[in-house]
């Protein structure tokens, strides 16, 4: 399969009041006009974060039939007078400070970046959709891929290939591995998940209950939570034959973002662009809901040596990308990332975050932490990415983009080799998932 936009809220005034204020245009609310908002702006209240220009021509089709406006940076509300803002050299009152007494410039190490990838795999087929998760990297250095309505699974030690499965209706939208490395779940655009045995490639279950494509799938011991276009989040206890547990109904769109932290806290993404926060995976109301994004939010994952930070990334129309504590509920910092944010990793050893991107650079781009600074940018996809997977030990990680290939970088250093075989860990997820039903 591969190879090495309202009319504006206007208080009621007499007519020499109009006179007096002229062409201005007076508000009640600190709202922006709607006559701000044009024809093209509001492409952008449609939540498809599928809809930005795919390359260069594109772009110019784009500015060409709808103006100069293009799709990529043009905002939806705008206010027509903008503040002007002060040259930062005019300000009499700055004052320049040095910490170097002795006027020695001090010199500060360079972070490294691979100038390109280690290795470049074809992945025919996969699916060029912002919402989907098509590839996953297991504890035991197994990636698997999904190429349409077929899964693969590629041993990085060994560089063998091997066919899963290929579902009968639909296509493969998200795969998630256990926490052990040796069961495979699978969500489909039919509303299906299933449950699969990696070593004997066998089926061990299907479970159905929701209405529409499978969004986002996770793991947290024994038990499986999926996201699903019904706007759902279903919690399955996989050892009961009545697996489903619990339903969490707080988003109002398709749930394209799951992930959990060590002690079970969830956190969901949706495409009504908020972040829901449950304490628990049976928890019936989230503890924290997050609205500052614009645009959906795929993109999440949890800190792994800070159990209650949270970074998540906004699609096109948003572009941010957020650190919370959730558990206080308070928005830490944020940077604007400049392009669709569609996947996130934390490397733990240098304190950094990496992030995938779409159109118009379709790059990596890597940040310090807590500061968000950028460190700098991995490039060599012609297609929008589509999200990221980490090897077992945290150094290695696997890009899939819509340019049907995908990417492995050598990005950050190894964890310690008990620290990424967690064996106790393993053993007991291993014992759990033997009364799979």
């Amino acid at each position: 399969f591969f190879w090495p936009r309202f009319e504006a809220m206007t208080l009621s005034e007499s007519a020499d009041m109009e006179d007096a204020r002229g062409d201005v245009c007076m508000s009640d609310r600190l709202i922006p006009s709607r006559g701000t908002c044009s024809e093209v702006q509001q492409l952008k209240l449609e939540r498809d974060e599928d809809w930005a220009p795919q390359n260069d021509y594109h772009e110019v089709l784009s500015q060409n039939v709808l103006g100069k406006e293009a799709l990529s940076n043009v905002k939806i509300l705008s206010y027509q007078h903008k503040p002007v803002r002060q040259d930062p050299h005019l300000n009499e009152l700055k004052v320049l400070y040095s910490s170097n007494r002795d006027g020695k410039a001090t010199a500060r190490p360079c972070r490294h970046l691979p100038q390109s990838a280690t290795k470049v795999l074809d992945a025919p087929g996969i699916l060029d959709d912002f919402y989907s998760h098509p590839v996953d990297w297991s504890s035991q250095n197994v990636v698997a891929v999904a190429l349409a309505d077929m899964v693969f699974l590629f041993d990085a030690s060994t560089g063998n290939t091997k066919k899963l499965l290929q579902v009968s209706r639909g296509s493969v939208t998200t795969l998630r591995w256990t926490e052990s490395g040796g069961h495979l779940s699978i969500g489909s655009s039919c509303g299906e998940v299933q449950i699969w045995d990696a070593a004997s490639q066998r089926q061990l279950r299907n479970l159905r209950g929701h209405s529409g494509r499978i969004g986002a799938l996770a793991w947290h011991k024994h038990m499986l939570s999926s996201g699903c276009a019904d706007a759902e989040v279903h919690q399955h206890d996989v050892r009961v034959r009545e697996h489903l547990v619990s339903r969490m109904s707080a988003h109002s769109d398709l749930v394209c973002g799951l992930d959990y932290n060590s002690e079970g806290m969830l956190a969901s993404g949706g495409n009504d662009n908020i972040v829901c926060i449950w304490e628990t995976p049976t928890a019936e109301t989230p503890v924290h809901t997050f609205t500052e994004h614009q645009a959906a939010v795929k993109a999440l994952k949890w800190c792994p040596w800070q159990r209650h930070v949270l970074a998540t990334g906004g699609g096109s129309a948003d572009r941010q990308i957020c650190l919370w504590n959730a558990s206080s509920g308070r928005l830490l910092m944020s940077t604007n990332a400049e392009s669709q944010v569609t996947g996130i990793l934390w490397g733990e050893q240098e304190r950094e975050l990496l992030t995938a991107h779409g159109y118009s650079r379709n790059q990596l781009s890597l940040w310090k932490y807590p500061s968000l600074v950028k460190v700098g940018d991995l490039e060599g996809h012609e297609g929008r990415l589509l999200g990221l997977a980490q090897s077992p030990d945290g150094s290695l990680v696997c890009s899939p983009s819509a340019d049907e290939t995908l990417r492995f970088w050598r990005v950050f250093t190894p964890a310690s080799p008990d620290k990424a075989l967690a064996p106790s860990n393993k053993t007991n997820t291993n014992t759990i998932l033997k009364t799979i039903r």
